[in-house]
């Protein structure tokens, strides 16, 4: 979709007209989620830059939350959105009016927003954006929705029509399984430190993440200002003890920030070298590691041109990737990404992977990980290092994923996704190798 001018209205409204309109309630977070979904749909934003270009200084933590929510279950269901307005249209509208009737449809159909709420709000959204000859349009087909309700989506397969068809065919058979995951909101999880207590209201999942519900505001946990953990998905803290036994060892995490991984190495013992190119990405490390009173040593340098003084044990690459993995907490990925660039991304992954051997010594280890489901990204960019030589596979142990036995590939690759532990709420997926060097 492109943005495109819309025609105003030929004659000035009665004064009648102007009364009415005059009283329209201002609705900043209906503004901004209509204003950030142009930015994504429009011009490939990412949702959170999106919303912050969106929403003015002066608005409220609690509007730009609802902005945020608004705009994730949209984006969630965008697909079947824009089957059944195109089915109720007879023509399409202006790329600005067609989101305002999505955001509509969305509060409607699957944000549980009363439907009188729902149609108003988008009524009104259009009259504040000068759009309002079509508010009888937005009228119209949204009431036509509430009438025929929830019977609307029986015949509908939502997962395909949400899944962009190149993805859905890159995934293969696990395109469903996929697919219906990523209708539920993320869970907070955080990784504590060794020894420290449960926070009020966890639940301590298998592999010792601890989890709250989605939207738990994280500084009011107990033992945040103490530094007793760090936010961190299930799937994600399962990366670094992958490496094994690491205490005494000189690892360099090349692509830290923000730095989860970074802390659980450093309070195994290692000697971490946190490494990022990005100064403020980097910042925010420093500022998390202090909280959690951990030593690193902090490098700002991009790691395809940087070399330590001497060669390494270990090098932790959570190389940048298309995020397919991460759905359930940023649906605008589905929306996002291309084909095109899952291969430029792998492109840019095997470079990261041939810099890091540079870095190791002889028998030094490469944990290379990335929260993609993309085989180009995963087992594609482990079979073309190790035929370039110079590595060597070596699969993790069924033991050190005891806790989660379906993430062990039949190649001893770790491998998750987000319907696994379904029934605790999902988790992220990653996939992750251990290469060794010759």
């Amino acid at each position: 979709m492109s943005e495109r001018k819309t025609p105003s209205a030929k004659k000035s409204p009665s004064s009648k007209a102007r009364k009415r309109h005059s009283k329209i309630t201002p609705d900043p977070a209906r503004d901004a989620a209509w204003k950030a979904l142009g930015f994504i749909l429009g011009e490939r934003e990412p949702l959170e830059f999106a919303l912050d270009k969106a929403c003015s200084s002066e608005m409220l933590p609690r509007d730009r939350s609802t902005a945020h929510w608004i705009i994730a279950g949209t984006l969630r269901h965008v697909g079947v959105l824009e089957e059944i307005l195109r089915e109720r249209l007879k023509k399409e509208p202006p790329f600005p009016v067609f989101r305002a009737l999505l955001l509509g449809a969305a509060q409607i159909l699957f944000l549980e927003v009363p439907p009188y709420a729902a149609v108003g709000s988008t009524v009104d959204l259009l009259r504040r954006q000068s759009l309002v000859p079509f508010a009888g349009l937005a009228n119209a087909v949204l009431r036509k929705i509430v009438r025929e309700g929830d019977g609307i989506l029986e015949t509908l397969d939502q997962p395909r029509l949400d899944t962009p068809a190149w993805l859905w065919k890159a995934w293969g058979k696990r395109a469903r399984i996929i697919s219906n995951s990523y209708y539920k909101t993320a869970s907070l999880d955080i990784t504590l430190k060794k020894g420290k207590a449960v926070p009020e209201g966890g639940v301590l999942l298998p592999n010792g993440s601890c989890r709250f519900p989605a939207g738990t505001p994280v500084p009011e946990l107990s033992g945040f200002e103490e530094g007793h953990f760090w936010v961190q998905d299930a799937a994600a803290s399962m990366i670094a003890p992958l490496f094994g036994g690491v205490n005494g060892l000189e690892i360099a995490d090349i692509c830290a920030a923000p730095g989860g991984k970074t802390a659980q190495l450093a309070e195994s013992g290692a000697k971490v070298i946190a490494l990022d190119r990005d100064e403020f990405r980097l910042n925010r490390l420093k500022e998390n590691m202090e909280r959690l009173q951990l030593e690193v040593s902090l490098v700002q340098a991009d790691a395809l041109a940087w070399t330590p003084d001497h060669l390494l044990d270990g090098v932790l690459l959570d190389a940048p990737c298309s995020a397919t993995g991460t759905l359930r907490r940023h649906p605008d990925v589905l929306r996002l990404k291309r084909q095109q660039d899952v291969r430029a991304l792998a492109e840019g992954q095997a470079h990261f992977i041939e810099a890091a051997g540079k870095m190791l010594k002889k028998g030094g280890k490469l944990l290379y990980a990335v929260c993609s489901l993309q085989d180009e990204e995963g087992p594609n960019q482990i079979s073309e290092a190790i035929k370039g030589g110079g590595w060597e596979h070596q699969p993790f142990s069924k033991e050190a994923l005891s806790f989660l036995p379906e993430a062990r590939t039949q190649e001893g690759y770790f491998r998750t996704h987000p319907s696994l532990w379904s029934e605790k709420g999902g988790m992220d997926g990653f996939f992750a190798a251990l290469l060794i060097k010759r």
